[in-house]
């Protein structure tokens, strides 16, 4: 398996390919793998500065998403179980994206977005405002997300561990460039907190124009960062998805 995938799955019937958050630690989907039970194998998807490819440098937006797609896309060429694709807020646009590329790859059957406006809203001001910012200033203003609890953003050793990669994915977030494509025919599911700041009725709606059905939305308790400390909403989406692309009736 490439080193921008890491896994402690097996041979269960399906797959979801888990996009990071910006600033986020891919290996934090590992720990989802047990509460999946049978159903379906987490891939921990790693792009460059991330866990054990820290050292590496960001390529732009548009060739991470392509070279994320690539290796999908070999990855399901060789092991084609049923996949879906699955990213909180900078890893559900990224996710999305990567959908794109795979729209003809019929193992990749779901999207589901968490915690992400509308691709066509994106980068929002806030973020692009969030992007020029440095230091203790970024990592209050991060505080909006509930990225940072105040205990971190009162330590300045932790922060100055934290804020670099951080702010390298705010960097790449704000160098996204929306291009209308045919909406995507796979199905697609958006989960957002009920209290998320960032994401409102008014962000989800034009999510709408980028799938051929209707997209799923979901409202569960909690902020942006709905999931922690209970994954729960979203591995219950995770296994049904897994489990309808895997059911197969008997008569």
């Amino acid at each position: 398996m490439p080193d921008c995938f890491l896994t402690r799955g097996g041979d269960r019937p399906a797959r979801v390919f888990c996009f990071p958050y910006a600033g986020g630690d891919p290996r934090v989907y590992l720990e989802w793998q047990e509460r999946l039970d049978d159903h379906v194998d987490v891939v921990a998807v790693c792009p460059p500065g991330k866990a054990h490819r820290a050292h590496e440098s960001l390529p732009v937006f548009d060739d991470l998403a392509d070279d994320l797609a690539t290796a999908i896309a070999d990855e399901v060429g060789a092991d084609p179980r049923p996949a879906q694709l699955f990213g909180h807020s900078f890893g559900g646009l990224l996710a999305f994206e990567v959908a794109r590329r795979l729209r003809d790859l019929p193992a990749v059957g779901h999207l589901t977005a968490s915690g992400v406006s509308a691709p066509s809203l994106l980068p929002s001001d806030r973020v692009r405002r969030i992007a020029d910012l440095d230091g203790a200033e970024f990592a209050d203003a991060l505080a909006y997300f509930g990225q940072f609890p105040p205990e971190v953003v009162a330590d300045k050793d932790v922060l100055n561990l934290l804020l670099p990669g951080l702010k390298a994915d705010f960097d790449l977030a704000v160098g996204y460039r929306y291009r209308p494509t045919p909406p995507l025919e796979i199905g697609v599911s958006i989960i957002v907190g009920t209290e998320d700041p960032h994401v409102g009725d008014v962000q989800v709606a034009p999510w709408a124009k980028e799938c051929v059905e209707p997209p799923e939305q979901l409202r569960v308790a909690g902020g942006h960062f709905y999931f922690d400390p209970d994954p729960e909403p979203v591995l219950s989406l995770l296994r049904a998805h897994a489990e309808a692309t895997t059911h197969v009736e008997v008569i």
